[in-house]
């Protein structure tokens, strides 16, 4: 399409969202961030300062589809109730501004802060255009409402096509930044430090190790609580691979990083089809790492039916890690703040013994609910949403395999030839004192379930008609028994 064509496509797009109001789109996320118009992946520079988490995300200002990769932005004060920024960085000279992170420097190593004690935020991004890959610096000295690039840029070049994504922070036991960036086609993550920001040394690589199907990027370095030990702690080491992501656990020295679990097994933060390029706010007010991740697929990103927006950010993700047998675990639970979205609770006092269905009294598609299923021994068991018809999303419990599943193969998916191979998506859960226990939050387009109190993660998409709002549980002929089943509409964080 040429541009004269692509500004008539886009003015016509503009003037037909013009009369809407935002945030009111059927598919659109009530208390999932989203931006207000045009295409989103990556968040990006997640920081907290001064009071404010700032979100950072990729972004192209102009349409509703991937291209022209700039740092959209948005700030809260508690994760929950977002506002949105104008663009921070914007792709300048066909150079896009892709993925990375943003620091604090309140000694002034940057030399950026220009008053005394100033302290600055620093910007660590990928520049890209069409033949190289390299890494940046930008800064604001007034909270992130306005940004410079550095004039010495780039601060790191390897003349590589592919070398991208640094996630930067203060190592304190070393005293200095570290940088883990990707090595996408080599499948490493590489290991900088540097007590400037302004030159990096090279201290070690990483991998390829377990998932090696695709390329690597987006990594995220944390340290985050062993659960039961609050003085006890793990690195974790997230990496995405094309449409999913796994993790890593164990030491970093300040210069390399030790797995601690087995070298070739896959472990997911996520096992859903819709949840990737996650990173987290390293330092919070409750010293407790807190994630997001992306809610789409590269698969069929650019093909999902929702318009004048396209792409959500996950539900913010508290951190910790527990050990099962010889292998870490990584623990992920909704903050808690969330809570306060809740509407009027809506109780079952009774337990529901189910052979076949149960249609639950409560209906919705902007929900969450908990619950815990105590499966037959040889059943497969659960809850449908967004119920209709013969359409529904299905959340089940294979008791004999010991699976936990999703499947969104009974709702609509006609909008792309790719999204079907994504509709099942399964993953290894065992019973705690006989019971799955599952949180699951719907949104509108967004389903998001914690099992076994975050042991487990499934977050998917869906598209479902407006009327399929019905909740039923049900198990396979044997009895399978419901118990201590809440449910709470929830309010949109949209005012």
């Amino acid at each position: 399409m040429n541009r004269v064509l692509l500004l008539i496509a886009l003015l016509i797009q503009a003037r037909s969202y013009s009369q809407q109001p935002y945030y009111q789109e059927r598919f659109r996320p009530q208390f999932h961030y989203s931006s207000q118009k045009n295409w989103i992946n990556d968040p990006n520079g997640l920081i907290y300062h001064n009071g404010e988490y700032h979100l950072f995300y990729q972004h192209n200002p102009f349409a509703n589809f991937w291209g022209h990769m700039s740092w959209g932005h948005a700030v809260s004060s508690d994760l929950v109730y977002w506002k949105q920024l104008p663009v921070a960085l914007r792709e300048e000279n066909e150079v896009m501004v892709f993925s990375g992170s943003v620091v604090t420097d309140p000694k002034n190593k940057t030399g950026f802060g220009q008053k005394k004690g100033e302290v600055s935020m620093v910007a660590i991004y990928t520049g890209h255009d069409s033949l190289l890959q390299t890494q940046n610096l930008a800064y604001s000295l007034d909270n992130g409402k306005s940004w410079g690039r550095y004039s010495g840029n780039p601060v790191l070049d390897l003349q590589m096509k592919d070398f991208r994504d640094p996630n930067v922070f203060w190592h304190e036991p070393t005293k200095r930044w570290i940088m883990a960036v990707a090595m996408p086609n080599e499948k490493m993550i590489s290991f900088y430090s540097s007590f400037s920001l302004k030159q990096w040394t090279f201290e070690s690589d990483f991998g390829p190790y377990a998932d090696t199907s695709g390329v690597w990027e987006c990594p995220d370095l944390v340290e985050v609580p062993i659960v039961g030990e609050p003085n006890k702690k793990k690195w974790v080491l997230m990496v995405s691979q094309n449409a999913t992501t796994q993790y890593f656990v164990g030491e970093f020295d300040g210069s390399k990083f030790y797995n601690e679990n087995p070298q070739n097994k896959i472990m997911r933060p996520d096992y859903g089809a819709d949840y990737y390029a996650a990173v987290s706010y390293k330092t919070t007010p409750d010293k407790q790492p807190t994630s997001i991740g992306w809610v789409n697929n590269w698969g069929y990103a650019n093909e999902v039916p929702t318009n004048p927006w396209k792409g959500a950010m996950a539900l913010p993700r508290k951190l910790s890690v527990k050990k099962a047998g010889n292998e870490w675990v990584l623990v992920q639970e909704p903050i808690k703040a969330l809570r306060r979205l809740r509407s009027t609770a809506q109780v079952l006092k009774n337990s529901v013994p189910v052979k076949y269905k149960h249609v639950l009294p409560f209906k919705g598609n902007c929900f969450e609910m908990e619950f815990d299923l105590r499966p037959s021994t040889t059943s497969v068991s659960g809850m449908k949403i967004a119920v209709g018809g013969n359409r529904y999303f299905t959340i089940g419990y294979d008791a004999t395999l010991e699976q936990l599943y999703i499947d969104r193969s009974n709702t609509p998916s006609g909008f792309s030839k790719q999204y079907p191979f994504y509709h099942t998506k399964n993953a290894y859960l065992k019973t705690v004192n006989d019971l799955i226990h599952l949180r699951v939050f719907f949104d509108k387009s967004i389903v998001e379930v914690y099992a076994n109190n975050g042991e487990l993660v499934f977050t998917t998409q869906v598209f479902p008609e407006e009327k399929d709002t019905g909740i039923e549980f049900f198990s396979d002929g044997n009895i399978s028994v419901f118990e201590n089943v809440w449910f709470w509409p929830m309010k949109s964080i949209w005012k």
